[in-house]
């Protein structure tokens, strides 16, 4: 069995046996049609299929499993999950495919094997997205096309609102934060004035601002206000969904109610973020049972593929046991949580003046003030 956790920023893909047996597992880079264009979404999961066929030891070409399980980001609309099918099955993977939105990977991922799979799944990662399926089969699901469909939460949206709160802090037109000394420290610049010169320039990839987000948890968690309420609101926007989820399935008045929580916002564990959404649900929503998923969501496509073809609990155990021991992206996700850590740690040395080593993390990922000036210097915009 193949499966295909295709997201805006990753692309995890497994080969699993019949018996639950994890045969390869590769991880590539995006594979959201929306986001990269179709060909190159498709080249994407072609390589990493072909990659994944390689370990395993089957042909490269031809098919490599009887059936295809593939969540992919980007299948927001039936029409596009439909589209998504058409292209899978044409691709001649597996005999048999199916193509589903992939938070319900992540609502997969986080349910008991035995069944019956029901629940409410919610993505928060790079963006937002919440899934809901009722113990009859009904099933409900959000838009999730950022702003235009009323969205709001992710890393998309958390770094860049660090930053922009940063600068107001700066320059004059919005409250005194944390953000702003943490902000400009995090890039190893004076000001933040030169981490927006810097990205405007080109020295410095907008990307970087999805980077804030540990950064922002960890001046939240030291109780600056504007921190604590940019997560707080992301607190309340997964609970809303979830709610409106249980009210679209009847199931407000239900116990026992699975809300499954995945994705790097969930999975790194943030206490104010994590605290607070049990604290709304709890009130909201009585009959939940709260979970942050354990294994990467991959697992959940795999799982819901071993679903399909009526492997078993016992196969869905094996599956979870590897993917907990093995799989690479278990490793991954636990780095967010020690960043998390790290981060608390160097804004403390930051906010005494103390010399402190800053996190590895931090320092792979920044550029310092010699190489911005250098830049700015190629890009005829002088060192001022």
């Amino acid at each position: 069995m193949l499966a295909i956790d295709g997201g805006n920023s990753k692309t995890d893909v497994a080969l699993v046996a019949a018996d639950g047996t994890l045969l390869a597992s590769v991880r590539g880079g995006p594979s959201n049609h929306q986001v990269i264009g179709s060909e190159r979404a498709t080249n994407e999961l072609t390589n990493l299929v072909a990659s994944a066929a390689g370990i395993a030891g089957l042909p490269a070409v031809g098919p490599v499993a009887q059936h295809t399980s593939a969540c992919l980001a980007g299948a927001d609309l039936p029409v596009e999950e439909a589209d998504l099918h058409r292209l899978v099955q044409s691709l001649g993977w597996s005999v048999t495919s199916t193509v589903v939105n992939d938070t319900f990977a992540v609502l997969r991922a986080g349910l008991a094997d035995a069944g019956p799979h029901w629940g409410i799944g919610i993505v928060c990662g790079a963006g937002i997205n919440c899934v809901g399926v009722a113990p009859d089969g009904r099933t409900t699901r959000f838009l999730s096309l950022g702003e235009l469909s009323g969205d709001w939460g992710g890393g998309g949206e958390l770094g860049p609102q660090a930053l922009w709160w940063a600068v107001r802090a700066e320059d004059g037109r919005g409250p005194e934060t944390a953000l702003r000394t943490a902000v400009a420290a995090h890039f190893e610049l004076d000001r933040v004035e030169d981490v927006v010169i810097g990205m405007h320039l080109g020295a410095i990839d907008y990307a970087e601002r999805h980077r804030l987000v540990p950064l922002l948890f960890a001046v939240a968690g030291q109780g600056d206000k504007v921190a604590r309420d940019i997560v707080l609101r992301q607190a309340t926007e997964i609970c809303r969904m979830v709610t409106v989820a249980a009210r679209r399935l009847d199931l407000l008045a239900t116990d026992g109610v699975p809300v499954v929580l995945g994705g790097s916002l969930m999975t790194a564990r943030d206490p104010l973020l994590s605290q607070t959404i049990s604290d709304q649900l709890t009130a909201e929503l009585p009959g939940a049972e709260i979970r942050i998923v354990d294994v990467p969501p991959v697992a959940g496509a795999a799982l819901l593929g071993l679903d399909h073809v009526g492997a078993g609990p016992a196969a869905a155990a094996h599956l979870r046991e590897s993917a907990r021991t093995t799989w690479p992206t278990r490793q991954a996700e636990s780095r967010a949580a020690v960043m998390l850590r790290e981060l608390h740690q160097w804004l403390a040395g930051v906010e005494s003046g103390e010399q402190r080593i800053e996190p590895a993390e931090l320092r792979e990922q920044r550029i310092g003030p010699a190489e911005l000036r250098a830049r700015r210097r190629r890009l005829g915009g002088g060192n001022e």
